[in-house]
Formats: structure tokens, sequence, C-alpha cells
């Protein structure tokens, strides 16, 4: 099987003199979206194609975009901060031709310094989602007291399902993303990756976390760090979409 990586810069030029170069050998097709002036590194590897926005687009909608714009069965989706290690790729794409039911698969992710990145986690709550957006996290920590959120208790050397993964690097399967209408562009930010892992198991399609691929990442989690900014509402936007979609949701306790 072969591998269309579709890159997303909004204006993470820097970022992209470090990751590009150790994603294009790995990959038999490369798409970098410029979603913003100043999205393009100095130098791109040889046989990297660039897609130049008129007007910027949600992530959502350039995941989309990448994916009409590029033609091998598996679809790697990355963020420019994503520095896979020289296996990964092919790691993901030789575990998704073995399963071919299939529609996602993501690595472990490691920030930079080499700490473990809580990349595989349990669809959200309603209750979980409140106490990480609002100051109720500075009495209840969420790395600490949800555990069964972020799974801070299951680290599996072996390939495990998965409910969703970070968007940040997932290689997707194009006949599941037709099957259920590809990414909502309807979010402008966050959640987008919840959904569309949500819809493809609804839909009966497996998602899976393969550690054995690695991936650098840094992960800024803004909507982490600081309340009630732009972020944020966005965030709470997000979830909001997500729950109008998926109503069920409100009562489910894990």
């Amino acid at each position: 099987m072969k591998v269309s990586a579709v890159v997303i810069s909004h204006g993470h030029a820097d970022e992209l003199e470090q990751s590009l170069p150790a994603l294009a050998p790995q990959v038999d097709e490369l798409l970098v979206i410029a979603n913003i002036p100043g999205s393009l590194p100095r130098q791109l590897p040889k046989g990297t194609r660039v897609l130049e926005n008129d007007a910027p687009l949600s992530f959502a909608a350039n995941a989309n975009l990448g994916a009409s714009q590029t033609e091998h069965e598996l679809v790697l989706i990355v963020n420019p901060d994503a520095v896979p290690d020289p296996d990964a790729v092919a790691i993901l794409r030789d575990f998704m031709a073995t399963r071919p039911h299939s529609g996602a698969a993501g690595p472990k992710m490691l920030y930079s310094d080499g700490t473990w990145q809580a990349s595989r986690r349990s669809f959200p709550t309603v209750g979980a989602t409140l106490v990480r957006r609002t100051p109720l996290r500075l009495l209840f920590p969420p790395l600490r007291w949800q555990r069964r959120h972020y799974l801070l208790d299951e680290r599996p050397d072996e390939p495990a399902p998965a409910d969703t993964m970070l968007g940040a690097f997932i290689l997707l399967r194009r006949t599941m993303l037709d099957e259920i209408g590809g990414w909502d562009s309807g979010f402008r930010m966050y959640c987008e990756d919840i959904d569309l892992n949500y819809r493809a198991a609804r839909a009966g399609w497996e998602r899976w976390y393969v550690p054995a691929a690695v991936v650098r990442h840094e992960y800024a989690a803004v909507i982490d760090k600081k309340f009630l900014t732009k972020h944020t509402l966005w965030h709470a936007r997000a979830m909001l979409r997500f729950l109008r979609k998926h109503p069920e949701r409100l009562l489910a306790l894990r």
C-alpha cells in the first residue's frame, strides 16, 4: 500500500525545516498546504507539491482538501511540528495493510524531550470536559484526576484499539474517509479528530494505536494553559458542535 502525506502549515515554516526532511523519504506522495503566507520553508524536499490557499481554511477543511488532491489509499495527516522516527510511517502502513477493517492508525507520541504524550484517549464526557476547560482544573488537575480519559494507566507496548487519537499525525484509509464523508469542516479548530474517530467507530471501522511507530510532537496545548482566551471559546464551540451531532454523549460516563 502507498501513502499520501498531507502537511497543513499555518505559518509554521520553521517547524517544517525539521519535519519535512524526516517525513519525505517515508511517503510516496507529499503535499504541503500553505494555509497563510509564511507557511513554507526556504527549501522543500524534492518532489514535494505545494497548495497555497487564497484564504485560510479550518484544519478539517484543509485535511479534506489534501485528501482530494492526493491519490493513494492511505492518507497521512500531519502537523508541521510532528517529526516521525525513520521507520514510523512504514510501521503504520504495514499494520494497516494487515487489518483491512482498520480505518485509522496512530503512533506513540513523545514530546521533544522524549517524555510520553497522551495521544491515545477515550472519547470525552461532558463532566470531564467541564473540569478541563474551567477553573475546576485548578482543583482537579486533568492529568491526575482524569486517568480514564487520558488512559494514563495504559501504555501498551503492542498495538491496541483506540477510541480516538490526536490528529497531529494519523494514518487514515481513504475508503473509510469516503464512506463517512471525510472530516467535518464545520469545526473551526479542536475536536475535529474526535468527531472523525467517533463517526468511524459508529460506521464499524477500527482505530488502532501502534506504539512501535514513534513521532516527536511538541503539542502546544494552548487551551490547557490559559482560561478565557479565543482558543477556549473555539474549543467550547467545537464541543457544542460535537454534542449536537452526537447527543448520546451527554449521557456517557466514559
